[in-house]
């Protein structure tokens, strides 16, 4: 059974009718531009064929009450009086979405529903930005304000910076939002000016869950993001967005060897991800294959947030014939990677990559091939056959 028909069902029991609106955002695999995001830089993702699934209707209080499947809970809570998170449960999410919109003046309407989703939680696939942009569709369903792609990621960032404490950039919430069917979308994250550009011909991609999930991601990750912001600091530019590789090559020794490093990797991997736009528009598979490997390389040695899991998995993939290239993918330190993959020979390529995978490691990994979906969207009860 579907995701769309599990909570149209699961709504119809509880509530006693068919929900008035179904909301979905997709997860995203990002296949290169890793830690660039909060650095103003660019980004190359794709939303998913996995999402988060709002069945629901309108209330005619300011109560908002969910169903959620995967947790086994139902939780609500009063648009007037918000609760301030403890230790972020998944509700809270769904809470921080309703405060960054009311702070941006936006009226809300409470809403019932039942929430379910596909998206791996902790994997580095973004589960986190689904949900709170599939909350803003579901406010905006019953609510009436317009929807704005942009603007709707920076209220799920808001979210979790400001609601949740959790400093993360703008790109999961981006694609999220505004993914492209059949492509992948670079986006600029100073100026969220996107660019959707087709994969090569004849390619997958290809999601290697490593089965593990990432610890004590959120103090590197945000100990990252201090030495970056030390590094522009240096060379006085608001970010490091802002230094091309030769200036960064002629100024490194005014660098501690460190944060050199830190800030190699991410001026890299800007140029990285602009090459990838070109290799993707004169669609060399070729070519995008091996940045994406130079990408983990440079996640690996210089920024530092592989893990032996991860390295594994990608050795596995591109020791392959199948394999173009591939690269962890997310902020690290376990969950997933990516591989870019010939067409015809995708699912033997996700078996055999999983075979070698867990007789290296003994860990059980979770391989698919997935496609590049559309963005935030929602639907009329009645129209659910054609997303099913």
């Amino acid at each position: 059974m579907s995701l769309a028909n599990k909570v149209a069902r699961r709504f119809s029991a509880e509530f006693g009718e068919a929900p008035a609106f179904i909301a979905l955002a997709p997860g995203r695999v990002n296949l290169i531009g890793e830690h660039t995001d909060y650095n103003d830089g660019f980004v190359f993702p794709l939303a998913i064929d996995r999402a988060a699934w709002i069945a629901l209707r309108p209330r005619a209080d300011r109560c908002v009450r969910v169903i959620s499947l995967d947790m086994a809970e139902d939780q609500s809570f009063d648009l007037s009086d918000l609760p301030r998170p403890d230790a972020p449960r998944w509700i809270d999410y769904i809470i921080g979405v309703a405060w960054a919109l009311q702070r941006g003046g936006y009226r809300l309407t409470g809403w019932e529903g039942v929430l379910a989703g596909d998206v791996p939680i902790g994997s580095g696939l973004s589960s986190s930005a689904a949900l709170e942009l599939a909350a803003a569709r579901a406010f905006y369903c019953v609510s009436g304000f317009a929807w704005d792609a942009a603007q709707m990621a920076r209220v799920g960032r808001a979210a979790e910076n400001e609601w949740l404490g959790i400093q993360t950039g703008i790109m999961d919430q981006m694609i999220s939002a505004a993914g492209v069917a059949g492509r992948a979308l670079l986006i600029d994250c100073r100026s969220l000016q996107t660019t959707p550009a087709p994969l090569p011909a004849a390619t997958s991609i290809v999601i290697l869950d490593t089965g593990t999930r990432r610890g004590l991601v959120d103090s590197a990750y945000n100990e990252r993001r201090r030495q970056c912001e030390a590094a522009a600091r240096r060379f006085g530019i608001a970010a490091l967005r802002d230094i091309d590789l030769a200036t960064f090559t002629r100024r490194a020794d005014e660098l501690e060897p460190l944060i050199r490093r830190r800030a190699r990797h991410v001026i890299s991997e800007n140029e990285r991800t602009l090459q990838a736009r070109d290799a993707m528009l004169a669609g060399d598979a070729e070519a995008l294959g091996k940045l994406m490997v130079a990408s983990h390389t440079s996640l690996r040695d210089d920024f530092e947030v592989s893990s032996p899991a991860l390295d594994a998995i990608v050795n596995c993939a591109t020791a392959d014939p199948s394999c173009y290239g591939a690269r962890m993918t997310g902020a690290g330190f376990g969950g997933c990677a990516v591989a870019l993959a010939r067409i015809e020979d995708a699912e033997d390529f996700a078996r055999r990559v999983g075979a070698e995978y867990e007789a290296t490691t003994g860990n059980k990994p979770a391989l698919y091939v997935t496609h590049a979906s559309a963005g935030t969207r929602s639907i009329k009860a009645d129209s659910i056959a054609s997303l099913c």
